[in-house]
């Protein structure tokens, strides 16, 4: 792939300036960047859905596998089969059709060289996909994403993450030439995502993907490609994500060493040019001098480097409206089945200690999420847009019991709690602030000005899971229900999520697959909800401290 000199602007907001880059085949580019900075738009452009101002993309002719941040199952595909879904990643049936109707043409028309092109082009594109493997490769894919109990299942019928794993499953059973990956990991459970980084390592395609989860970037990349929200320009650097820090760092202290020391060579030439401006008329070999290197200034000035802008951040400030009781929730004998599905939960009991940091952990689709619902279903003063925008629960028997002055908050893992059609603004109004007040609070979740008045659903995933989590905290709870509270952040956002969770004086339940976060907010126990296969039995093992695997809760089994 080679860029050529690409512009692109929207209004006065400047997207790329004049940028030029060339990736080898086979290279495992991370692609990163602040939100804003065009990562997702370049995405666009290499499929041709975005034009360019100026400069283009030059691909091989190859097959291009895209998977998007937000994964959304079209309503023709509900009712599709996880098998079936997957399956149309290679579109044999319908290739063969059109071969089929070509081959009709070229017999009213023998001796047309435009149709035969066509079938030639057909039947190669039929080739590449080797009938002879395709079941054994389709259900090579489907066992080690670990999707075998869910081939029958219809997509419509699926949990957010069992989605994300389904379509990470069917582009790589695309085995196009070219893969585009945007936050592949969100959803993903650990023993899905070590299948996935060791899949794309050694992938004989090229690969793009963007991320924020370093951990993932380490380990799949072998260069990064940084698109600079303040310069407009991409850059390409050998190495992973760790090596494009080091190389970076060291371009920014020799930028600020030069700009320094030019800095001061200006602000030198300056005062000698004021005094030559002050001296006498008959000094007129220091007012010669002072012409001359007021010249020299003007270059100067016009050639000096500007400093990288550091972008704003996050501000995030958790003070619950009220204490609460000592036990602010009690789960006794629970049980749960999904309507003709396996049962999810057998007599599960567990109480919560006021301050607790209780954490929810387990492979895709065994029920995390679905245990939030049913405490969240529980909970007696639900707000309206909870029970209007998802799909809430009750037990088939047992109690969720909620002490004296517990209130809740709940974060959404698909972030279904917006209402896309309403504004940022509307979507966080509440009685327990002005209208100023918001304003302030939306400029520290980055939304400035007349930003807060755009409609939610033409937000990027990072933008909404923003609005999100500063709906989700104006509510002042203190008892926080977060179910991935990290995806769709970059690092510095989540480092500072963290760090407020972690001096949160209330109550969190959080479903998260993210061990570097599960660290730093400092959780204090937590619940393993099986099956579990021995990789994630591993991955569980290997990724949280052993001083936290002495405090878990484990359903029916030991975890060692």
């Amino acid at each position: 792939m080679k860029a050529s000199h690409l512009k692109l602007a929207y209004g006065t907001n400047n997207i790329y300036d004049d940028c030029s880059f060339h990736i080898e085949p086979g290279d495992k580019v991370g692609v990163i960047g602040v939100n804003g900075a065009g990562k997702s738009t370049l995405f666009r452009v290499i499929l041709g859905q975005q034009p360019l101002d100026d400069g283009e993309i030059s691909l091989e002719s190859v097959r291009i596998g895209f998977l998007p941040q937000e994964i959304i199952i079209e309503p023709r595909h509900g009712d599709l089969t996880v098998w079936d879904y997957i399956a149309a990643g290679r579109p044999v049936d319908d290739l063969q059709e059109r071969l089929n109707a070509e081959y009709e043409k070229l017999a009213k028309y023998p001796n047309s060289a435009a149709i035969l092109d066509r079938i030639q082009t057909l039947q190669d594109q039929i080739d590449s996909y080797d009938l002879s493997s395709f079941d054994h490769e389709l259900m090579r894919v489907i066992e080690k994403m670990g999707l075998e109990s869910l081939m029958e299942q219809k997509m419509s019928e699926l949990s957010g993450g069992q989605k994300s794993k389904v379509a990470f499953a069917r582009v790589l059973f695309e085995n196009a030439g070219l893969l585009l990956l945007d936050e592949p990991t969100n959803h993903l459970d650990a023993s899905t995502k070590l299948f996935v980084s060791n899949f794309l390592r050694n992938y004989q395609g090229t690969v793009l993907v963007i991320s924020h989860d370093v951990d993932f970037l380490n380990t799949v990349t072998n260069k990064t490609l940084f698109v600079n929200k303040t310069t407009h320009k991409i850059k390409l650097y050998k190495g992973n994500y760790t090596a494009f820090r080091r190389q970076y760092a060291a371009e920014k202290a020799a930028e600020d060493q030069r700009i320094s020391l030019e800095e001061r060579e200006i602000k030198r030439l300056e005062e000698f040019v004021k005094r030559a401006r002050a001296a006498k008329r008959s000094n007129t070999a220091l007012i010669g001098m002072g012409h001359q290197r007021e010249k020299v200034l003007e270059k100067r000035l016009a050639a000096l480097e500007t400093r990288e802008t550091e972008y704003a951040r996050v501000e995030i400030h958790i003070t619950p409206r009220s204490v609460g009781g000592r036990t602010p929730l009690e789960v006794q004998n629970l049980s749960f089945t999904y309507p003709d599905g396996p049962e999810i939960y057998n007599r599960l009991s567990f109480s919560l200690d006021r301050g607790e940091k209780f954490l929810i952990v387990g492979e895709n689709g065994v029920g995390k999420s679905t245990l939030l619902k049913l405490i969240v279903g529980a909970y007696p003063e639900l707000r309206e847009n909870v029970v209007k925008n998802t799909t809430l629960l009750k037990p088939n028997s047992g109690s969720i019991i909620f002490g004296h002055g517990t209130t809740l908050s709940y974060y959404a893992q698909e972030l279904e709690l917006l209402d896309p059609r309403r504004t940022i603004f509307d979507n966080v109004r509440t009685y327990d602030f002005t209208d100023t007040d918001l304003r302030g609070i939306l400029n520290n979740f980055l939304f400035a000005g007349d930003d807060i008045y755009k409609k939610v659903e033409i937000l990027s995933p990072g933008e909404k899971a923003r609005v999100a989590l500063c709906k989700t905290l104006l509510e002042r709870a203190n008892l926080l229900i977060l179910d991935e509270p990290t995806n769709h952040f970059d690092p510095e956002t989540q480092k500072i999520i963290g760090e407020n969770l972690r001096n949160y004086p209330g109550t969190i339940i959080m479903v998260s697959h993210n061990p570097a976060f599960v660290e730093q907010i400092g959780i204090t126990r937590m619940l393993v909800v099986p099956p579990l296969s021995d990789q994630s039995r591993q991955a569980i093992i290997k990724n949280f401290s052993p001083e936290l695997l002495e405090y878990y809760y484990y359903l029916n089994s030991d975890l060692v």
